[in-house]
């Protein structure tokens, strides 16, 4: 529901955006909403950082995002959550992962993801689960243990470093190597 209405507000803006008439010869109306979202398109160190942490971000949230994409009803019934919502919500990672990687959308893409990540994060806090578990190697024998050894305990430390993550690269935008900054500049 919001996601969808965010894509299709996406897709109007940048239709209607002035900019876009800059390639295209044809004059659209509208007033460049999009490209009011950006405070710039930083070049340099400051635009290669932010290059890194997008499509570091954005690759993360692709392989966070798919397997709960392709097991969609398993994933909803483990959250005991609807599998629409589920599904709205492994979209936003799995598309907002690629939009934030090519550098497009990316306030609407972080935004998204933004979203998925701060509802995990309630999910967790009203589970209980603290903010940062003990490391691994403190938990007594028996607890926590898989296949493989020890795993991480839950916590809801992860969901928040990706919404600061997200935050961040709504805020600063893109930089210089994107798509928005080859076609908002």
């Amino acid at each position: 529901m919001v996601y969808q209405f965010a894509i299709g507000f996406a897709i109007a803006v940048l239709l209607a955006n002035s900019n876009i008439s800059h390639f295209s010869g044809i004059n659209l109306p509208g007033i460049d909403l999009l490209g009011k979202l950006y405070t710039g398109f930083p070049a340099g160190v400051k635009g290669s950082t932010l290059l890194l942490l997008r499509v570091g971000t954005g690759v993360l949230f692709m392989l966070h995002g798919y397997p709960k994409i392709t097991h969609l009803q398993q994933w909803a019934n483990a959250l005991k959550m609807p599998v629409s919502l589920c599904f709205l919500s492994a979209l936003s990672m799995v598309a907002g992962g690629v939009c934030l990687i090519l550098g497009l959308l990316t306030p609407l893409a972080s935004a998204a993801i933004f979203i998925s990540m701060a509802f995990a994060a309630y999910l967790e806090i009203v589970q209980g689960l603290p903010f940062v578990a003990r490391d691994p190697y403190l938990i007594p024998d028996g607890q926590y243990e898989g296949p493989k050894g020890k795993g991480e305990p839950p916590s809801w430390e992860k969901a928040f470093m990706y919404c600061l993550m997200l935050v961040a690269i709504g805020v600063l935008g893109p930089g210089a190597f994107s798509l928005d900054a080859l076609l908002l500049r």
